[in-house]
Order: C-alpha cells, then structure tokens, then sequence
C-alpha cells in the first residue's frame, strides 16, 4: 500500500464540541502547536459542535447545564437569544483567542493501523508552518492512520470528541412504515410553529422530549407524551455527590464493555417551575410505550389506541464512533472498555465526552486527563503517581 502525501502529527483530535476544545486547549498548554504537532478535525460546517443545531426557540436562559470551556468564561450572553447562536459565537471566540485552527468541514471516514510494517509505502509529510507539508521521510511502527475528506494523517495517538449528534436513535416498532402522518427525530425538530393544530405523540423520558413537548403544547389540536420508563423528577439542587453517583452508574456500564448510558439519563429531570406547571395542567401526564404503529396512530395492547399527525421521537442518540471500527475496540457486549479516557485495547486512543464523561463539564476534565495520558505516552516519562491519581479522580470530581 502506498501512503505517499500522508502528513504526521503527534496527535489528532476528531470533532470540535466541548470535549475536543478542551483537549485542543490542553494540548497547547503543553506546548504542542496546532498544525505543528497535533491537528483539530470537525465534521460540522461552523463552530459550535452539537449546539449549532439546536432548534431556535431553545434559548440560552433555557439550557439545562452549560458549563464554560477551560481557561475562557461565557459572559455577557443574552438569555433570550438562541442557544444555537450563543454558544456558537462563543466556541468561534474561544477556538481563535487561543489560536486552536480547527479544520472543518472535514469528515473522518476510518481509523487503522498505520505503522504495521517496517517502514512505510512511501514518504511522509509532516505539516510544518503555516500548514506547508514538508518531507519528514519513512515513519515506522506505533502509527495511526486517520483517513478523511482532506487528506490522510499518521498520529501517535488519537483523541475521539465525536459525541452523538450525527447518530440518533430510531426506536423500531411494527407497522411503522404504514403510518400515514409525519415520523421525525427530535434533533431534526424545527420548533412549535410546524406542529400547530396537529395532532403530536412525543417519545422519550429526556429533556429534550419535556421541553418540546411544552412548546409544542399550546399551539397542537392534542399532545400525548409516551416513555418507556416513568419519568423521575429531581427535586431541589443536585450537588457533587449526586454528581459523582450518577457518573458512577455510566462508568460500572463501561467497565463491563457495555454501551454507556448518558450521564443525563440516570440524574432525572429537573423540576423547574415550568415543568411544575406542565405537569400541574396536564401536558407532561405520561403513557407507558405503545405496541405497534398504525396509519393513524398508535395502539397499546390493552386496546388503547391514540389517532396522531405527527410522531416525534426525542430518543436520544447513540456515541458516533464508526469510523473506529477497523481498531476493533469494541467488547461482545457492544460498548467501548477504558481506563478512565484511555480505551484499554488501545493505549493510544482516548474518548472524550463519552460515557461518563458526556457532559460539558466532565468533557473539559477529560480532555485534561487524556492529554496528560498522551503527554507521558509521547514522552514515555510516567507521571508522579499523585499527579496520576488527580487527573484520574479529576473525572468524577
């Protein structure tokens, strides 16, 4: 095989929402130079990884746990603006106030190994300044080859911030194809205007289900909102010991080679004074799911059956990694094992924010904790062992 104008950087970082920021971040603290010695890849159009395609009626005073990117606060934000717009604005700042040349749109299309032989196919190119290739000549064993839309990279190591937005999850049910009316996912939601005088079955325990639901509530013919478990609402604030629990729970689903859940997912909904009302007047009264789809609607197997225009499926999504499967990381069980962001079938590839680190702020911690990682795998210096034990615990914390 031939991997002539392949270029070589220390480390690669895929995606640019909050986990790869903060690693970027991480990665310039300690010296290393974007285009230099690592390169920063994001598959969307524009800054602002997830949050660029939130629906234009989430507003910022309505964001349910934005935490600020390491080392740049947000400040100074209109509550009533749109989240999307916000939180955009303010990942552009932060990626050119520290220099960060993230490359977009790019798509990764697979991760292999690289360096299997004694030498490679052909010359390398390292990118130098400015981003001119320059020969850097045959590259040996211990290699990556990340493979994308602009060209082919040879990294050290590898960390994967790809989060989940590109993969929703399409829960299946018989007869779905026969329904006549409108099948969308909650990513794909367009704010309460399109659903006026409809009749709306919205699916899904999360909240995004619960605040557009309560959009879409005053200006539909009838809501009915559906969910495979009972919702928990969480009463009062949630401390760092309930944080640490939740976190916990993702991290046992990891450990064992299983799918994580979302962090999210095992805290409960938050009982704000609007979901107290919604709750109050009946908008948020939940059905267990349905059995099957018909043309018209839904039907449960006692014999209930509700008529619906619309069937929105706010199920979440799964972690959009894919284009890691030639590096068979995967267990039987169909998740990813690590050792805090390091996958243990392979030292050299980290993944942040997934699993317990799916939130924004433990994306910022483990984008610190795997640089420190790849710092000592690029240096084979080990780290004093109570500096390892801090960025270990720093996760949970």
């Amino acid at each position: 095989m031939n991997y002539t104008g392949v270029r070589e950087v220390e480390v690669v970082v895929i995606g640019a929402g909050q986990a790869g920021l903060a690693a970027a971040f991480h990665l310039r603290r300690v010296g290393r130079i974007p285009d230099r010695d690592f390169v920063v890849l994001d598959h969307s159009p524009r800054p602002g990884g997830a949050w660029q395609f939130r629906w234009p009626t989430l507003t910022y005073d309505k964001v349910h746990g934005m935490h600020a990117l390491p080392g740049m606060e947000l400040t100074g934000a209109d509550p009533q603006r749109p989240s999307s717009e916000v939180i955009g604005a303010y990942f552009d700042s932060y990626e050119q106030t520290f220099g960060l040349r993230v490359h977009r749109p790019v798509s990764v299309t697979a991760v292999r190994e690289g360096g299997g032989g004694p030498a490679w196919a052909g010359p390398i190119e390292r990118t130098g300044s400015g981003g001119r290739a320059e020969p850097a000549g045959a590259l040996g064993r211990g290699r990556l080859l990340v493979e994308t839309s602009e060209g082919d990279y040879a990294t050290r190591a590898l960390i994967n911030a790809t989060g989940t937005w590109d993969r929703p999850f399409w829960p299946r049910f018989p007869g779905q194809e026969t329904f006549g009316g409108r099948q969308l996912h909650s990513s794909r939601y367009p704010g309460p205007e399109e659903f006026r005088d409809a009749r709306v079955v919205v699916v899904g325990g999360g909240t995004s289900a619960v605040q557009q639901l309560m959009e879409i509530a005053p200006v539909a013919a009838a809501t009915t909102w559906v969910t495979r478990r009972p919702p928990v609402f969480r009463e009062g604030p949630f401390g760092e010991a309930q944080g640490r629990a939740a976190v916990a729970l993702v991290e046992e689903r990891v450990r064992q080679g299983l799918p994580p859940r979302s962090v999210v997912s095992v805290t409960g909904l938050p009982m704000t004074e609007a979901i107290r009302q919604a709750r109050e007047s009946g908008v948020l009264e939940r059905l267990p799911l349905f059995d099957r789809v018909t043309a018209t609607g839904v039907v449960w197997g006692d014999g209930r059956i509700v008529e619906a225009d619309v069937i929105l499926y706010a199920t979440g999504f799964r972690a959009a990694i894919d284009h890691l499967a030639p590096l068979r990381l995967r267990e039987p069980g169909g998740g990813i094992r690590m050792d805090g962001t390091r996958t243990l079938r392979d030292a050299r590839v980290h993944l942040v924010g997934y699993g317990p680190s799916a939130s924004t702020i433990g994306a910022n911690r483990a984008g610190r904790a795997a640089v420190g990682d790849i710092r000592r795998l690029l240096t084979d210096d080990p780290q004093p062992a109570g500096e390892q034990a801090e960025l270990a615990g720093s996760l949970v914390s």
